[in-house]
């Protein structure tokens, strides 16, 4: 039964439901000047969030699905990081003073590329155009591979305190079959250093999915990670779509594990992590007890947002950089993708927005309740469409696909209360999909 479920619900290349409508929605009707409008709108004492993005590795990651700069050189950063001041200063005179942050995320790429310098003066570049409150979560993307003692102690000093290492796998034959070589004590390393210098929240990114992946080299990965602590872990599905993406191409197809074998490794992995104390969360997340997320979880206030799983419960978040995605009440915005696009809006003096999307009142409620599902595997319907002043036969009569996951003993529904049974979790967006009205429009 597991594997026909598995071969049925996985043939179609569901959304990661990140955010909904998801960015294939996004059009130019939603641009600069939207945003700008949208901004000047912000109430003065909203705590927003902030991600940075730095689009710059060292080496090219073959799984790898983000835009980004392969360089070797620290030029091309530095000239990244002028535009993305004026960016910010560009930002931060169109929104109310004082703008508190509560939460502020580098990510890339990687973002430890910028240097010691420049992160401190970045951080104070933000403190000036922003008030970041004392107790925000500052956030940084790190690969262990090119992390230095001397940035360690930068983001100490900078007020860093949870940093997300990238892994993937320990297994020394997928990781040359997928051009990242990074040891465990490179790791481990990493994490002791950031350790020293007061950035104890510690997460880790896994994927599974991988060329020649194993049962065994997945919980041997998973074990070796657990002896390390972190906090939390992010256990990804490696997406295979090399008519997208080039570099996948590089990739040996015959190599990567089946739906099949990719779910008995996740659920390998899944009780691993469990059995060590962890809690699942959602989807592909598993955090220790105290971690904001497995908190935010029981109390009901796990996010879904363009990171991934949140505890940050701000209604704003202000992407800065080349292709980064922001969200305001109104909606979604997209910064121009490419660098040199980003550049010549940004050195012209107009916000980079190339697109985004302006959210209806339905929806505002398909977004609640696929974010629930994602988040809790269970969602209240009725309780949803009640706060949004909606009527909930509206959302599920539309949900065609329900009735076949009901029928498939994936989801019980009652009274339109849906719950995904525990055993079936690993078709969440499945479930959530039934919602989506964009679906049968987005091109495999």
């Amino acid at each position: 039964m597991r594997t026909s479920i598995l071969t049925k619900y996985h043939k179609d290349r569901l959304p990661w439901y990140t955010i909904y409508p998801t960015v294939p929605e996004f059009s130019e009707a939603v641009g600069a000047e939207s945003y700008k409008e949208w901004l000047r709108d912000l109430p003065a004492e909203e705590s927003v969030s902030l991600y940075l993005h730095i689009p710059f590795c060292r080496s090219l990651c073959w799984y790898c699905g983000f835009p980004t700069t392969i360089t070797r050189q620290d030029a091309p950063i530095l000239k990244y990081l002028a535009v993305l001041r004026d960016e910010i200063r560009l930002v931060s005179e169109q929104v109310p003073q004082p703008l508190p942050v509560s939460d502020v995320h580098f990510g890339g790429g990687t973002p430890t590329l910028i240097g010691p310098a420049e992160f401190l003066a970045m951080m104070e570049l933000l403190g000036r155009g922003f008030a970041l409150r004392k107790t925000a979560t500052v956030a940084v993307e790190i690969d262990p591979r090119t992390f230095t003692a001397e940035m360690a102690e930068a983001l100490g000093a900078a007020g860093v305190n949870r940093a997300s290492l990238g892994v993937q796998t320990f297994d020394p034959i997928v990781q040359k079959e997928i051009n990242r070589v990074q040891s465990e004590a490179q790791t481990a390393a990493a994490v002791e250093m950031l350790r020293r210098h007061g950035v104890s929240r510690i997460n880790f990114d896994l994927i599974l999915g991988l060329p020649h992946q194993t049962v065994r080299s997945c919980v041997e990965t998973a074990t070796a990670a657990i002896a390390m602590r972190p906090s939390r872990l992010a256990v990804f599905g490696y997406a295979h779509i090399p008519s997208l993406i080039k570099n996948q191409r590089l990739i040996d197809e015959a190599a990567l594990p089946d739906s099949a074998a990719r779910a008995e490794h996740a659920a390998a992995v899944a009780e691993t992590l469990v059995a060590a104390g962890y809690r699942e969360i959602g989807l592909d997340h598993f955090a220790l007890p105290d971690d904001e997320l497995a908190l935010a979880q029981k109390t009901g206030r796990l996010r879904r947002n363009s990171l991934g799983y949140s505890a940050d419960t701000c209604k704003t978040l202000i992407g800065f950089g080349a292709s980064a995605i922001g969200r305001v009440g109104e909606g979604y915005v997209q910064n121009e993708v490419t660098r040199d696009s980003y550049t010549r809006h940004i050195a012209a003096g107009h916000l980079a927005t190339s697109k985004g999307y302006r959210l209806t009142d339905e929806d505002r409620v398909r977004a609640a309740i696929i974010e629930r599902l994602m988040s809790d595997l269970e969602a209240d319907v009725p309780a949803i469409c009640a706060a949004h002043r909606s009527d909930p036969s509206r959302f599920l009569d539309s949900a065609e696909r329900l009735a076949m996951l009901a029928e498939d003993g994936i989801v019980d529904i009652e009274k339109g209360f849906i719950r995904v049974r525990q055993e079936h979790r690993f078709v969440i967006r499945a479930v959530a999909a039934a919602f989506d009205v964009f679906l049968d429009r987005v091109a495999p």
